[in-house]
């Protein structure tokens, strides 16, 4: 039975478990830090795709991947993330608190949409070949080798995502990388803090 938006954003506010919002993380980079990408994100109101070659992609589109969980459970994904490769030293870096949050039903009604969790090789059977980029191997078979995603309860888009800045809250891992970004927007002569939705200092959720 569907129900509208008020009660739909209701039903969300009495969990702590689920988001009215999805988010995107980033990183640093071999050419940028991370403030320098959130900010090329923000002025150029675009998400870049990563591509099938970069092994996280299943099929031949290229997808953005989003998070479909509250702030503060972001923050305990980046915390274990941090962890994890502390104690792994040659792990890859996937992402800091530094992103983008958007509306859930913005970026549906924009082609984004949850992915499927499966084998892979069973999701394909599922799937026309021009959707596996909704793809994420899950496999909990081989007690030595797990395979599991799905704390980040992902969502994709198909291509690069351009976005309108006003419906994004901007995310800064702590009031340093925020104070970086106000310099980059003054540097520039760019309003991207005046324009957005909203901005979330992330360590401030946590600690």
């Amino acid at each position: 039975m569907a129900y509208d938006k008020k009660a739909w954003r209701s039903r969300i506010g009495e969990r702590t478990d689920l988001s009215c919002q999805v988010v995107h993380l980033t990183r640093d980079t071999s050419q940028a830090k991370v403030v320098d990408v959130l900010y090329n994100i923000a002025s150029s109101s675009r998400l870049l795709a990563s591509q099938p070659t970069s092994g996280f992609i299943c099929g031949n589109r290229p997808a953005v991947c989003f998070q479909d969980a509250p702030l503060v459970s972001i923050c305990q994904n980046v915390y274990y993330e941090q962890k994890y490769r502390k104690a792994n030293p040659t792990a890859k870096m996937r992402y800091l608190a530094c992103g983008i949050a958007l509306p859930k039903e913005y970026v549906y009604r924009k082609g984004a949409r949850p992915v499927l969790y499966d084998r892979t090789i069973d999701a394909k059977r599922i799937l026309p070949k021009d959707e596996w980029w909704r793809i994420v191997n899950f496999d909990l078979s081989d007690d030595a080798s797990f395979i599991d995603w799905t704390h980040e309860r992902e969502w994709r888009a198909p291509g690069d995502f351009e976005f309108d800045l006003g419906e994004a809250t901007l995310l800064f891992v702590n009031h340093g990388t925020l104070k970086c970004f106000a310099k980059i927007c003054e540097s520039k002569s760019s309003d991207c803090l005046l324009q957005a939705k909203g901005i979330v200092v992330m360590d401030n959720l946590l600690f």
